[in-house]
């Protein structure tokens, strides 16, 4: 896919194959909406006083007008105006993607990124629209007998002023590069688990490795595991013949903005199929447990993301990866198994294994006297109960480090929503036989979660992302959203623009 801009003529002149304009509800035109209703004389008024009422995610294909060169022009519906954030813009620029992609066209001109949308810069938007156009161009046929058929969108012009043509080429490079980390990420989460297993996906972290020289990667294996002690994540793999890795994947900048700036880490949980272990899940919907690795696959989209665009700042990311099953060998629900932080745990219940596995990736990267980590887990069903599908669940005893990830989930259209962490949580994680329980009982459950993960923390700033709702889509339009890796790239790199 080719992303470019479109400066030198005027909107009526332009020729292609469809031309997007937006629209607000109540007869509400942006400019470019209003250039092309003079050409056409009063073409695009009209259609909204009778037939096009501009809801967000809407849109309608006028073809042939009168003083207008371009094929079609496709009206995109922006909703109203006094709401129109990035998410929306996002969801427009997605709208007008999918209608070039349905349409077998070959190329397009979008004016939607030029619209003025609250709390965003034209770079934003700029990103956001390559983003969109890469999302809707997914397909996942890696299992599928017939091959889907070829997209045939190949080029995507952005229409900017002169004057910010730069700016406009820079975000789509960003979100050029974010749209490949997501949809990595979704291609890894929607394989099955038959063959994306923690070994694949070491493979996969090797191959980034190889095709990106300013990543380096390290893959432990579970005998370099048992001499680190790490004793809770190691239980979880017991019960599975797959062997379990860890991860490590360093981008190291030529330059950094400055020399001694600590890294930034993600970490994420990977749990290529998590059955519950001898606490069984239910049957019903147990396929979609191949995406508990979906912190995982975000961790790696996220990397591939900040090893395109190179940013200029130290970023580490560690996957611990495994399968939870039952089987002679696996926990049973009052083992006590012990931490590499050498915190005793008692495994009230085995389907807790997440925290298992991430708090001995917590306690591992110590090493890296990290600026800050930032862990992503589909953790809890209680998050889902929580916050639905819409926002992921953020958790931090950080208010700053907090704060800027909600403000890079505004910026990336990625939400998240914070949720508390107050010190009484941690009462209900008390056991009687073992320094911690993995559990606190059905109250708060994604909070006791969290409080247990925070317990492996103190050494650094870190905070928690609970993508069990937010990673994938169930039902008929079942797949993987390649979420939070939005949120998490524009943290990064709000980072490195602090650092200059």
């Amino acid at each position: 896919m080719e992303f470019s801009t479109q400066s030198s003529a005027s909107l009526h002149q332009i020729k292609t194959s469809a031309l997007a304009i937006g629209v607000f509800t109540n007869q509400v035109l942006t400019p470019a909406a209003d250039i092309i209703d003079r050409a056409s004389n009063g073409a695009i008024r009209k259609v909204l006083k009778s037939e096009f009422s501009a809801k967000s995610g809407s849109h309608l294909v006028l073809r042939n007008l009168e003083g207008i060169k371009a094929e079609r022009i496709v009206l995109v519906g922006l909703g109203d105006q006094d709401k129109y954030q990035a998410a929306q813009h996002k969801t427009a620029e997605s709208t007008f993607a999918h209608y070039c992609i349905q349409a077998k066209l070959s190329e397009a001109v979008s004016t939607l990124a030029g619209v003025d949308c609250n709390g965003t810069t034209l770079r934003q938007r700029s990103s956001g629209a390559a983003q969109a156009v890469l999302a809707a161009s997914y397909r996942f046929d890696a299992t599928l007998s017939t091959k889907a058929e070829a997209i045939k969108l190949s080029k995507y012009l952005q229409w900017v002023p002169r004057t910010l043509v730069s700016e406009s080429k820079a975000g789509l490079d960003e979100g050029t590069a974010i749209g490949k980390g997501v949809n990595f990420t979704r291609l890894l989460a929607d394989l099955p688990p038959n063959i994306c297993t923690p070994t694949y996906l070491a493979e996969q972290a090797k191959q980034l490795g190889k095709t990106y020289p300013s990543l380096k990667v390290e893959v432990l294996q579970r005998k370099q595991m048992e001499a680190l002690k790490m004793g809770s994540f190691l239980s979880v793999a017991k019960g599975s013949v797959e062997p379990p890795v860890f991860i490590i994947i360093k981008h190291k900048p030529a330059k950094k903005a400055a020399d001694d700036a600590a890294p930034l880490v993600l970490v994420g949980k990977g749990l290529t199929f998590d059955a519950g272990g001898i606490s069984l899940k239910p049957a019903a919907n147990m396929d979609e447990m191949k995406y508990d690795m979906g912190g995982a696959a975000s961790v790696m989209g996220s990397m591939l993301a900040v090893a395109e665009l190179n940013v200029n700042h130290e970023v580490i990311g560690v996957i611990a990866s495994c399968e939870n099953l039952p089987s002679g060998a696996a926990n049973k629900p009052g083992d006590v198994v012990t931490s590499m932080a050498g915190k005793t745990i008692e495994i009230l219940n085995t389907d807790a294994e997440g925290r298992l596995v991430l708090c001995d990736a917590l306690t591992y990267v110590e090493r890296f006297k990290p600026a800050a980590v930032v862990d992503i887990a589909t953790l809890t069903g209680a998050c889902v109960v929580a916050l639905g599908h819409i926002n992921s669940g953020l958790f931090s005893p950080d208010d700053s480090l907090a704060e800027e990830l909600l403000n890079a989930a505004k910026q990336s259209g990625d939400s998240a929503w914070r949720m508390p962490l107050d010190e009484r949580y941690q009462e209900q994680l008390k056991s009687n036989f073992a320094d911690i329980a993995n559990i606190g009982g059905p109250a708060a459950g994604s909070v006791t979660a969290a409080c247990f993960l925070q317990r492996f923390t103190s050494a650094y700033p870190w905070a928690h992302l609970d993508v069990a709702g937010t990673a994938w889509r169930s039902g008929k339009d079942k797949g993987a959203t390649g979420r939070p890796v939005p949120l998490l790239v524009q943290f990064v790199l709000d980072r490195c623009q602090q650092a200059k």
